[in-house]
């Protein structure tokens, strides 16, 4: 069974999903940052794969992409620091980025390299669900990868639909339609949009991300989905503090 799916089974509620940059903050920290935020309590992670043209992220993420493509970091240097992660840890992997390196790499390569080092899912915001659908979802498939889809308040709900009948593992759901970034709280149209999304009752389970920062984010959005995802506060933390055991203990401990 995929990861993704036993961590669903297991635990339907307060799942936390930890995003960080790969190569970030320095180019080697990637293995240990997985391990530390596991070890931590975190139950799901989120490898984001450095982009130099990153459209749909905010400041904070930008600037880690930046730095970590400065540092050095490349797709074969990110599967070369996952070769052996699957030794000490069990817990879900994704990878997270845009569409145009993995085109770059070979999608059928990058996918195989996926499975060989233990990745359960992939999340590539800018690929169309079409696309998925006719070209690449029998690669994705062979190789155990979910594809994760992605949706907003400004998302239909035949579109909704579509999405849940193709999605395997989750559905990512986009607080708002903006970038992403640290901003605390949710506004009227925000919980609205997600009741209207709990109402649905989609077959796959739902985390919530962009925007989420802090306990009281994390408790509200999780009366709403099973769980949520954190990156820009996370990535600020690890630009601010550096990478230690100690200070991703802190924080995820301080989010839970």
């Amino acid at each position: 069974m995929n990861r993704i799916n036993r961590l669903f089974e297991t635990k339907p509620r307060e799942i936390l999903s930890i995003y960080f940059t790969a190569g970030y903050p320095a180019l080697h920290d990637t293995a240990g940052i997985i391990k530390s935020l596991a070890r931590a309590g975190a139950d799901m992670i989120e490898i984001g794969m450095p982009f130099s043209d990153p459209m749909a992220d905010g400041p904070v993420i930008q600037q880690s992409s930046d730095r970590a493509l400065k540092n050095g970091m490349s797709l074969k240097i990110l599967f070369s620091q996952l070769r052996d992660i699957r030794k000490d840890e069990d817990i879900p992997l994704l990878l997270m980025g845009y569409l145009n390196p993995v085109l770059q790499y070979g999608v059928e390569r990058f996918c195989e390299h996926c499975a060989e080092t233990g990745i359960d899912g992939l999340i590539l915001p800018d690929m169309p669900l079409q696309v998925y659908q006719e070209e690449y979802r029998d690669v994705f498939e062979i190789n155990g990868l979910h594809n994760i889809c992605l949706i907003t308040p400004q998302t239909s709900a035949d579109r909704i639909v579509k999405i849940d009948d193709t999605s395997r593992g989750f559905i990512y759901m986009v607080s708002s339609s903006s970038t992403t970034g640290i901003r605390g709280g949710f506004s009227s149209d925000q919980t609205s949009y997600f009741e209207r999304i709990r109402d649905m009752k989609t077959r796959n389970p739902r985390l919530i991300g962009f925007g989420i920062s802090n306990h009281d984010d994390f408790v509200k959005a999780c009366t709403y989905a099973q769980g949520v995802i954190i990156g820009s506060a996370f990535v600020k933390m690890l630009g601010e503090k550096g990478y230690s055991g100690n200070a991703v203990q802190e924080f995820v401990r301080g989010i839970k």
